[in-house]
């Protein structure tokens, strides 16, 4: 590993999406640029570990390939996408399985989902105006809309009570961390759009492929791993491997950190964790690459077979499933095993635990009232700089909009500093 060097126009504190997308902009635009990991890896909360041969990313991740920030920042193809089936598998409080596909990105599904008694014709008539109206409003106006409770928004759409009970709040609490919908109403539109709109994927090579394309495409010796920043002041950044001086820096990490980190210049954002479970099966419940959810209110607010749609997930013939919880304490195993069961629909007494992952700060609370255009402020001033998706929104598209954005204000401060110099 190489040593740090003494100054550089920009530190990026953290490799984690939003630091490394920030990392990239600086170094495209002729500066000099360092990122300084805490971890032994890019990646922060997009991250893949191998347990047991078996790919295991930082909780269950789907990349979803209509992010705009997200097409621009990497290869897609090189990631070698593999596909989920754009609906779910939902269980309802009578044990009976009804599978729902958006049937205009899976025509064959048509009529099963149109037929299914989960949802009335008049639901699915009014989740399709919900989709239509994401489709049409620009992104800029969504996130400008008069603001709610996503609650609040599906109640006024008609879709309160058995919709959202059975269908909508089991699937949207995975994806926000928010089994009460207390999120914006703002965010949900967008990421609505962003189902309607794109491919639900995961790279072959896990999540961790695409802060790993992100970071080989940065200049050799940007990034230093296991150098956690100790303090953050104008100008400097300490580490336990020497200090860095800087005419910007970039504090790029959790919000709580940032906030520790800046001395409070940024205060501690609310978040939400979530804890996945891993589980190693010999035959799959499924081979439906189809997320399947709980329409009864259980606590298990996601459970997939991964392999089904990333056979690379696995070293063999074996598969791997992953089911999430929201918080940090997961549930005891044979609590944990009765869901499944019930969920699946089959035994699940032989499935082998494999690993079991905590994300305390999986992501930031974007809860009424949220900024006009959701985008918080990134300049905290004396040339400190803060980004994340805490700053943007919860999302991969928040994280690399803010690391762009964040470096861009970075860049303003010096090219100002430059010319205040000649």
């Amino acid at each position: 590993m190489t040593g740090l060097p003494d100054a550089v126009d920009v530190v990026v504190v953290g490799a984690g999406l939003a630091g490394l997308r920030a990392a990239q902009t600086v170094a495209r635009a002729g500066r000099s640029v360092v990122v300084c990991e805490a971890g032994d890896g890019v990646g922060g909360r997009v991250r893949t570990d191998v347990v047991d041969g078996f790919l295991v990313d930082r909780g269950f991740q789907i990349l979803n390939t209509s992010y705009p920030a997200l097409r621009a920042a990497v290869d897609l193809d090189a990631l070698d996408l593999r596909r989920f089936v754009p609906g779910a598998a939902v269980r309802d409080a009578d044990g009976r399985l009804h599978r729902l596909a958006d049937p205009r990105r899976v025509p064959t599904w048509a009529p099963r989902t149109a037929l299914d008694a989960l949802l009335g014709p008049g639901d699915k008539a009014r989740i399709g105006a919900v989709t239509l109206r994401s489709l049409l409003v620009p992104p800029s106006r969504q996130a400008q809309a008069a603001e709610r409770s996503t609650a609040d928004e599906l109640a006024r759409w008609g879709l309160g009570g058995t919709p959202t009970d059975t269908f909508l709040r089991p699937f949207l609490a995975g994806v926000l961390g928010d089994r009460d919908l207390e999120t914006s109403s703002r965010v949900f539109s967008l990421f609505w759009r962003s189902f309607a709109l794109g491919d639900l994927t995961l790279p072959s090579r896990g999540i961790g492929a695409v802060p790993a394309q992100l970071a080989a495409r940065l200049p050799a010796g940007t990034v230093h791993l296991d150098t956690p920043a100790e303090q953050v002041t104008p100008g400097v950044v300490r580490t336990p491997r020497g200090a860095v001086r800087a005419g910007a820096v970039i504090v790029a990490t959790e919000g709580p950190s940032a906030s520790a980190l800046l001395a409070g210049r940024v205060p501690p954002p609310r978040s939400f964790a979530l804890t996945t479970r891993y589980h190693v099966v010999t035959e799959p419940p499924t081979r439906q690459a189809l997320l399947h959810l709980d329409g009864a209110g259980g606590p298990v607010v996601n459970t997939v077979v991964l392999t089904a749609a990333a056979p690379s997930y696995s070293p063999d013939h074996r598969h791997l499933v992953a089911s999430t919880v929201l918080g940090v304490e997961p549930l005891p195993e044979p609590e944990l095993r009765g869901e499944l069961a019930r969920i699946w629909g089959t035994p699940v007494g032989a499935w082998d635990e494999l690993a079991t992952v905590r994300i305390p700060h999986a992501l930031p609370a974007a809860v009424p009232p949220t900024p006009a255009g959701l985008r918080r402020p990134v300049d905290v001033g004396d040339g400190l700089f803060v980004a994340g998706d805490h700053r943007d929104t919860p999302s991969t598209q928040g994280a690399l909009v803010s690391g762009r954005r964040t470096a861009q204000e970075a860049l303003r401060h010096l090219a100002s500093g430059v010319a205040s110099r000649a």
